[in-house]
């Protein structure tokens, strides 16, 4: 079987693991501290906030800017309900915009038209399947509107616009380590911010609303229990070294894939200033079915990202909004095996399944 994903936690996981559970300190700590360090500084950030998961990154980030009742984000419909979910749970209401049918990012024509036609708070871009938003459109919206921005990272870890990488746009920005990510710590997040303001009320949120420089058992706002592990955040600092590795050999596979996959396939694209890690490989066609069905009688595992728009999820059915483009996008994407763990036989045997299906 050729799996979709395939997580690789080495021996210097193994050893920094080992070296938190004989240091007697599991929770948050200096291993944490270390790591958002780094992962900050890696994307071109001054603060970063660990969390225990991408969603509480996002809900921290929401709340860390004061974002809540009455208030509007633009989103994508797009993406892992996470997304959305996370504006609703900090009391904010999501408004979806339709996506760009070559990227699957959402749509900054589709954004402008909402800002204008209502009062809107902020933009979250999703940098879907590990290429970014188109940020620079984006960006002039905001800037043109009074709009915060947050990115959804969460796929994106390494990718870059204009030669700077994700997660240093905006004014928050928000990263996932599920196991399937480009690097993982098991579970865990991260929020990502230039604002020292919102980076401490970022922290105190994670910590039960404790002042982050003051009293353990004073608590200045109400807050979660969102903080990442040290065994997580020791994890997280060995795959983070790994990591400019792993994307290379993500975007060495997708090439290759690209090249050899029968034109009759829409293949992922790189516009000019954006540089895809491939979190996910993801193909289109009105044919998709067929596709995983030949995919799985080979024993290569797919997947369907997403199956589901989000405003058309049971929990959103209160949202009364046509997003065709997303909508057909739902019908057609399916992704492909891309991780490092890929041999060339690997390769050629996803390309040959493919290729009989489409020649049949």
């Amino acid at each position: 079987m050729i799996p979709i994903a395939d997580p690789e936690l080495g021996e210097r996981e193994k050893e920094r693991v080992v070296d938190v559970l004989d240091s007697g300190q599991f929770a948050d700590g200096p291993e944490v501290r270390a790591f958002e360090e780094e992962f900050a500084d890696f994307c071109g950030a001054a603060y970063g906030v660990a969390t225990t998961n991408g969603t509480t990154a996002l809900h921290t980030a929401v709340e860390a800017l004061g974002l809540g009742p009455g208030d509007t984000v633009v989103t994508t419909p797009f993406s892992m309900i996470a997304s959305a979910n996370a504006i609703r749970l900090a009391g904010a209401e999501p408004v979806f915009a339709d996506i760009d049918p070559k990227t699957y990012t959402i749509d900054p024509h589709a954004v402008e038209e909402i800002v204008r036609e209502r009062d809107v708070d902020a933009i979250m871009p999703v940098h879907l399947y590990g290429l970014p938003a188109a940020m620079g459109r984006l960006e002039e919206i905001a800037d043109e509107h009074d709009l915060l921005v947050i990115e959804d990272a969460a796929q994106a870890h390494g990718a870059e616009f204009d030669g700077e990488r994700v997660g240093s746009f905006g004014d928050a920005a928000c990263f996932s380590f599920y196991p399937t990510k480009n690097m993982t710590t098991g579970e865990g997040g991260m929020v990502l911010t230039d604002d020292a303001d919102v980076a401490e009320r970022a922290a105190s949120f994670v910590n039960h609303g404790r002042d982050p420089d003051g009293d353990s058992y004073e608590h200045n706002t109400v807050g979660q229990n969102y903080r990442m592990t040290s065994v997580l955040a020791a994890i997280g600092r060995v795959q983070l070294d790994r990591l400019p590795e792993y994307n290379e050999t993500r975007r060495a596979n997708a090439e290759r894939l690209t090249d050899e996959l029968p034109d009759a396939l829409d293949t992922p694209v790189e516009p000019d200033g954006r540089r895809h890690v491939y979190h996910q490989y993801t193909v289109r066609s009105e044919h998709r079915d067929a596709l995983e069905a030949a995919l799985d009688a080979a024993d290569i595992g797919s997947g369907i990202y997403y199956p589901i728009p989000i405003h058309e999820q049971p929990a959103y059915s209160d949202v009364e909004r046509s997003l065709p483009v997303a909508e057909r996008a739902s019908r057609e994407v399916l992704s492909l095996p891309v991780h490092p763990n890929l041999s060339p036989s690997d390769l050629t045997d996803i390309v040959n399944a493919i290729a009989t299906e489409v020649v049949e």
